[in-house]
């Protein structure tokens, strides 16, 4: 397999669907891995290995079953299968499956944790501020 194809299914499309708008897979720190440091990038990401430090992105951070993070993460999507340790803020959407371990603090607008998922520590959701009603003119009729 290609490193292009990596996150790709036999058909060539994107293996297991995800929503919220998770593009092509870019990079991917394959199992057996081990990488320390500050890591940024602008698309998606995957880690099937061990990171310690920080992650920023400005897409989806895709966290593999076999992935074990502990880190400050800053993306828009993060979606976790695997290990994560510290401070996960996903300004859109935060996806816990099945097999995830967290233990620490999700910020996020929406949180989608699968029946089995562990979570230990503290959730903040910052929904976006309703738009406030619009005020009548003071000659409308009221009802």
């Amino acid at each position: 397999m290609a490193f292009k194809d990596f996150g790709r299914g036999k058909d060539g499309g994107p293996e297991g669907a995800l929503s919220g708008g998770v593009s092509a897979l870019t990079a991917f720190i394959d199992q057996g891995s081990q990488f320390a440091g500050k890591l940024s990038f602008k698309d998606t990401v995957r880690i099937d290995g061990c990171f310690e430090g920080e992650i920023s992105s400005e897409n989806t951070l895709i966290v593999g079953e076999s992935g074990s993070i502990t880190a400050t993460i800053r993306s828009q999507i993060v979606v976790i299968s695997g290990e994560v340790h510290g401070e996960i803020t996903g300004t859109a959407q935060v996806i816990l499956h099945k097999t995830a371990r967290v233990d620490g603090t999700i910020q996020t607008a929406r949180l989608v944790v699968e029946d089995g998922a562990v979570f230990n520590g503290r959730i903040e959701m910052n929904q976006k501020p309703a738009k406030p009603p619009t005020a009548l003119p003071k000659d409308a009729p009221r009802t």
